[in-house]
C-alpha cells in the first residue's frame, strides 16, 4: 500500500511547502529533495497542517442533538439527563463512530472524550469508545468520566446514573488496565464537574491519577450557577475549591474556563494547568466567553474543544478556529488580539499541550505524523495561507493522516461509510424520544 512505502512526500503544498515521512514520524519539512523510492502525494493548491486536536468532547450527545435549544447550562441538563439516563453501551458506540468521523473529515487527529454516563455501572462503555477510535483511526484521549452526586443529595443528574465512589476508582484502575496504552488510547481520570460529585471523589480520583501517572480533567468554572453552588456548599470560588483539592497542577486540563478572576488565571499559569476552550458550546448555551489572550499571556495552555453535539450542533473542530478568533476579538476589544495564526496554533500545539503531548501538534522532524492536506484552490489570491484558511469558509479536509497511515483520503473516510452509520445513528435516536 502507498501509505505503507518506504518515506511518503506530500509536494507542493502552499504552506509550508514540501512535508516527507515515514515509519509514523515527519522527516522533513519545507524543500524535501527527492529519494528514487518516495512515494509521492501531489498536494499542489493545497494547505497542509499538523492535525487539529480536540481537548474536550462528549461523543455519547450525537444521540440528543436539536433539544434544549433555548436553555442555560443547567436548564440545558435538567432536560438531558433523564434522556441520557435512557443509553446504551450500543448507542454510544454507534454515537461515537459518528462522532469520530465527522472529527476527522474536519481535520481532527487526536480527540478528547469525557464520557461521565455509566448507568448500571458498565464500564464496557469505555471499551466501545476505544474501538470506535480503532475503527475511524483517530488518536483518543479517553477520561473515565464519573458522577456520584445524583438529585436525592442536591445534584442535576438522576440518582439512576451515578456511581459510588469505590466502584468508580475500582472501574477507573480497571479501566486504565486494559485500554491505557499511552499512545493511541490514553486514559484519563474525569469527574465530570465540581456540582456533580462530591469533595471525596474530587480528592480520591487526583490519588488514583496520580498513582497510575494518568492525566486528570473535569468542567470548571464554565457558568455562573457553577460559582453561586460552589459558594453556597464551600463558601469558595470554583477553582479555590479544586486547588484546595489538588487539582490546579500541570497534569490537569479542564472544560470551558470562562469565569476566572485576574487571580486565578496566575495562578492557572503559574500551575501550567490546560483550559479546553470550546467557544461554540459556550455562545449557545450564553455561559461566557473564555479569557483565551490572557489565559495564554499567563502562560496557561490553551486548546481548542468541540464539547457535546448537544450543545454544538456541527460536531466538526474546524469551525471552531474561526469562532475561537471571533470570540477572543469581542471578549478584548481588539482586532489584533487574537490572529489566525494564534487560532492554528490553541488547535494544534496548544491542544497537545492540555493533553501532556509533546509528539503531535506541530510539523516538525520526528514528531509524529499527523497531518492534514486542506483544498486551498479557493485562497489562491489570498496573501497569507493561514489567514485564509482559518477566515475562509468552512472546509473538509481532502486528506488526514494519523501515524502516517491515511484515514481520510480524497475527502472520506478510508475504514467505513459514514452515510451508513449515521443512519443507524438516527434510528437509534428516533428510540430516545417519546
Amino acid at each position: 500500500m502507498a501509505d505503507e512505502a518506504a518515506r511518503t512526500v506530500l509536494r507542493g503544498a502552499r504552506w509550508p511547502g514540501d512535508v516527507a515521512f515515514s515509519g509514523g514520524r515527519i522527516e522533513a519539512v519545507g524543500d524535501v529533495a527527492a529519494h528514487p523510492d518516495d512515494h509521492v502525494v501531489d498536494c499542489a493548491g493545497t494547505i497542509v497542517t499538523a492535525g487539529l486536536v480536540n481537548t474536550h468532547h462528549h461523543l455519547y450527545q450525537w444521540l440528543t442533538r436539536g433539544r434544549a435549544v433555548g436553555c442555560d447550562l443547567f436548564g440545558w441538563l435538567t432536560e438531558l439527563y433523564p434522556v441520557w439516563a435512557r443509553i446504551t453501551v450500543e448507542d454510544v458506540h454507534a454515537a461515537a463512530l459518528v462522532g469520530l468521523a465527522e472529527l476527522a473529515l474536519s481535520g481532527c487527529t487526536t480527540a478528547a472524550d469525557h464520557h461521565y454516563l455509566v448507568p448500571s455501572s458498565d464500564d464496557s462503555v469505555f471499551d466501545a469508545l476505544a474501538q470506535a477510535a480503532r475503527t475511524i483511526g483517530l488518536r483518543l484521549h479517553l477520561a473515565r468520566g464519573s458522577m456520584d452526586l445524583g438529585e436525592s443529595d442536591g445534584g442535576l443528574p438522576p440518582d439512576s446514573v451515578v456511581e459510588d465512589i469505590d466502584t468508580i476508582l475500582a472501574s477507573t484502575e480497571a479501566v486504565a488496565g486494559r485500554l491505557h496504552d499511552n499512545d493511541r488510547i490514553v486514559v484519563t481520570v474525569a469527574p465530570c464537574s465540581p456540582f456533580s460529585v462530591s469533595t471525596e471523589l474530587m480528592r480520591q480520583s487526583a490519588a488514583i491519577a496520580r498513582s497510575l501517572g494518568l492525566r486528570l480533567h473535569t468542567h470548571l468554572a464554565e457558568t455562573t450557577d457553577e460559582q453561586d453552588d460552589a459558594l453556597a456548599r464551600h463558601g469558595r470560588r470554583p477553582l479555590a475549591v479544586l486547588d484546595d483539592l489538588g487539582w490546579i497542577a500541570d497534569d490537569v486540563w479542564v472544560a470551558h474556563g470562562i469565569h476566572f478572576d485576574d487571580a486565578e488565571i496566575a495562578r492557572l499559569g503559574q500551575a501550567r494547568t490546560g483550559v479546553a476552550h470550546c467557544p461554540s458550546s459556550n455562545a449557545r448555551l450564553a455561559a461566557g466567553t473564555c479569557r483565551v489572550t490572557d489565559l495564554r499571556a499567563a502562560g496557561a495552555p490553551v486548546g481548542l474543544g468541540v464539547d457535546g453535539v448537544a450543545s454544538n450542533e456541527v460536531g466538526g473542530l474546524f469551525p471552531e478556529l474561526r469562532q475561537a478568533l471571533y470570540a477572543a476579538r469581542l471578549r478584548a476589544g481588539r482586532a489584533d488580539a487574537f490572529m489566525p495564526a494564534d487560532a492554528l496554533e490553541v488547535a494544534t500545539a496548544g491542544g497537545a499541550a492540555c493533553l501532556g503531548r509533546d509528539d503531535i501538534g506541530r510539523l516538525a522532524p520526528g514528531l509524529r505524523a499527523d497531518i492534514v492536506v486542506w483544498p486551498a484552490d479557493d485562497l489562491a489570491d489570498v496573501p497569507d495561507p493561514v489567514d485564509g484558511l482559518v477566515l475562509g469558509p468552512d472546509r473538509r479536509a481532502r486528506d488526514v493522516y494519523v501515524d502516517g497511515r491515511r484515514i481520510v483520503a480524497g475527502g472520506a473516510l478510508v475504514a467505513t461509510d459514514l452515510s451508513a452509520l449515521r443512519r443507524d445513528l438516527a434510528a437509534r435516536a428516533r428510540r430516545l424520544w417519546p
